[in-house]
């Protein structure tokens, strides 16, 4: 492997950045988006005065922080072009699990709404698609179908293995589309929903069908059903109580029921992809930003360090596996073992070591 050199280390991602962007990105910008990942995986903050601060660059950080300012307030940074940068550094591009979700919060009295699709891979959902949505609620039926469309377009049915999604992404108009484009799905939905019996005629609670087995005993039901005037299978199982009510997990589905248990649980590494991209690594919800368009700029930067810091901690845990917990838990993610390796690389002038980092943001 090449052994990294401190002096160069800025460039060498430009360099990798470069090989992909090529004739779609100026030189420039390719060397701005370099400095702002490096400075990223330093300082793990999207605050513009620290990132700015953190720049390798022979401009002081004023400059560097207009450059910043610049860059997210005017120059327009193509989704579909990042979407296919992180498709490419998937190992497998078939069969593929896509988890639905969304994260939101407030600054100040700005509602800040992210709608996203990310490919489940070894324990969390690399991040590919998303929308900024202009409201503080759910997505709609639209919004979704245009977010799967997308993706379609973009890379292909033929490669979705199936689509996950929790009790939120339901809908009429919505299950009709994944059905009549005959996308496998596993969506949650709530206890008390209504659903349609065809073979008897009459309309019940979902959680009726379920309410005999034992905890934590997953079935299928046997009859197809409707739900929101859609035909769907229905699968579930009864979950401990909480706070003494007793709750369940019901999901409908397109076809094969069976596997809606083991399916399902996949959604979750969306959510570990949101958790890393917040609180756990790059404090995106620290950002001043309050218009949409400049926080997906920076949206789809974070995107691209948080790939490059969990394939970097994959390859690490697979040299020296991370540590387990009494309680069973890795004692850090696989995400921040990546990120902290790469930010002691630029942090720490004298740190040699004989991993090529920045063959983890290669395509080749």
């Amino acid at each position: 492997m090449i052994k990294t050199n401190v002096e160069t280390k800025d460039s060498k991602l430009s360099l990798v950045l470069k090989s992909k962007f090529e004739g779609k990105i100026n030189l420039a910008r390719i060397k701005l988006i370099s400095h702002f990942i490096i400075a990223l995986c330093k300082v793990q903050s999207v605050t513009f005065e620290k990132l700015a601060n953190a720049f390798d660059s022979e401009a002081d950080s004023a400059s560097s922080l207009r450059r910043i300012q610049r860059f997210i307030a005017h120059y327009t940074l193509d989704s579909s072009l990042i979407a296919r940068f992180i498709f490419d550094l998937l190992p497998s591009q078939e069969e593929l699990i896509l988890s639905i979700d969304r994260t939101n919060w407030k600054f100040g009295k700005v509602d800040i709404n992210i709608f996203m699709l990310g490919i489940v891979y070894k324990g969390v959902a690399f991040p590919l698609l998303f929308k900024m949505l202009d409201k503080r609620g759910n997505s709609n039926s639209t919004e979704r179908i245009d977010l799967i469309n997308r993706f379609i377009k973009l890379f292909g049915k033929e490669i979705i293995d199936c689509i996950v999604a929790d009790r939120e992404f339901v809908g009429e108009q919505w299950v009709d589309f994944l059905n009549k484009n005959e996308l496998r799905y596993y969506i949650r939905i709530r206890n008390n929903f209504k659903v349609f019996l065809p073979h008897k005629n009459k309309e019940i609670k979902a959680f009726h069908l379920f309410n005999s087995l034992k905890v934590n005993q997953f079935m299928q039901f046997y009859k197809i059903v409707k739900v929101n005037n859609q035909l769907c299978y229905l699968s579930g199982m009864k979950l401990p109580s909480k706070k003494g009510k007793q709750d369940f997990l019901i999901l409908i589905s397109f076809n094969k029921p069976e596997q809606g248990k083991e399916q399902y649980k996949k959604r979750w590494q969306i959510e570990m992809c949101f958790k890393a991209m917040k609180s756990s690594g790059f404090d995106i919800e620290k950002t001043h930003l309050n218009h949409i368009d400049r926080i997906e700029k920076l949206v789809l930067i974070v995107m691209m360090a948080f790939v490059w810091c969990y394939k970097t901690g994959i390859f690490l845990n697979q040299i020296k596996p991370i540590k387990i917990k009494k309680h069973h838990r890795r004692a850090k993610s696989i995400f921040k073992y990546g990120l902290n390796f790469i930010a002691n690389i630029f942090l720490n002038a004298k740190n040699q070591n004989n991993i090529n980092i920045y063959k983890f943001l290669s395509c080749t």
